[in-house]
C-alpha cells in the first residue's frame, strides 16, 4: 500500500483553510492543518512532514517569520508559500528565506495539486538517488549497520537494532546537530518524554561501547540534541 505524503497547511484564514484541507485530503494527502504559526511549531515538534504549505499574513507569528524558525529546527523541511503577498520584494524574500516555490491567491487547487506532486516527486527522485551505506570506519572502530555489529582490536560487539539504527543516524549526520525530535520520530517512531529518556539510555550505551577510542565523542548540546564528533 502506498504511503500517503503528509502536508502541514498553516492557514488562519477559515475559510480558506477548510477548502484547502478537505480537497487534498480528497486527493489523497495526509493533512494536517495549523491555524497560525506557534500552533504549527508545535505540530512539527510532533510529527513528521514531506511538505509545508504556507500562509504569509498570519497573527502573533507571520508565515516568513515562522519560515525563518523552522529553518533553525526544522531545515529539511520543504516549504512552499501560498499568500495573498504579491508584491516582488515579497516573492523575492520568500525564495530568500528558502520556499521551494511561492503561489499567489487565489490559486486553483487543481494547479496547487499538481505543483506539489511535481515537487515531490523531484523530492522523491532526489533522495532516491542517494547511495545508502551499510559499512563505516570510526575512528578505531568498523561498524557495519546492516549486520548490527561494532568491531574494535578484534572485538565484535553486537548491537540491538535500535542501537544500530542509532549510531547509523549519527553517523550519517557525523559533525552534525541531531535534534531530539528528529532522532526520536525517525527511529522510535513519536517524540514524547518517555522516548526521550530511553534515548538518553541508548546515547550512553554507545558511548561506553565508543570508549576505547578518545577521539570519538557523543556531544549532548543541551535541550536541542546530539552531535557525534571524531576526528579522522
Amino acid at each position: 500500500m502506498e504511503v500517503k505524503k503528509r502536508i502541514l497547511l498553516v492557514e488562519d484564514d477559515e475559510a480558506v483553510g477548510y477548502l484547502l484541507s478537505e480537497y487534498l485530503r480528497m486527493k489523497g494527502f495526509e493533512l494536517s492543518w495549523a491555524k497560525q504559526g506557534k500552533e504549527a511549531l508545535v505540530k512539527l515538534d510532533q510529527s513528521n512532514y514531506d511538505l509545508a504549505i504556507l500562509d504569509v499574513m498570519m497573527p502573533e507569528m507571520d508565515g516568513f517569520t515562522l519560515a525563518e524558525k523552522m529553518n533553525e529546527d526544522y531545515s529539511n523541511l520543504p516549504f512552499i508559500f501560498l499568500t495573498a503577498k504579491s508584491l516582488k520584494v515579497d516573492v523575492l524574500k520568500g525564495f530568500y528565506l528558502g520556499a521551494v516555490d511561492y503561489l499567489k491567491k487565489p490559486i486553483d487547487e487543481e494547479e496547487l495539486v499538481i505543483r506539489i506532486e511535481n515537487l515531490l516527486s523531484r523530492l522523491d527522485n532526489t533522495a532516491s538517488k542517494k547511495v545508502e551505506v551499510d559499512a563505516y570506519t570510526i575512528g578505531k572502530y568498523h561498524f557495519n549497520s546492516l549486520n548490527q555489529e561494532l568491531v574494535v582490536d578484534d572485538q565484535k560487539i553486537n548491537l540491538t537494532v535500535k542501537e544500530s539504527e542509532l549510531l547509523k543516524y549519527l553517523v550519517d549526520k557525523k559533525n552534525q546537530l541531531c535534534p531530539h525530535k528528529d532522532i526520536l520520530i525517525k527511529i522510535w517512531g513519536k517524540n514524547d518524554y518517555f522516548n526521550k529518556k530511553s534515548l538518553n539510555v541508548f546515547i550512553t550505551r554507545l558511548r561506553k561501547f565508543l570508549e576505547r577510542d578518545s577521539r570519538i565523542k557523543i556531544e549532548n548540546v543541551h535541550s536541542k540534541g546530539y552531535i557525534l564528533r571524531f576526528e579522522p
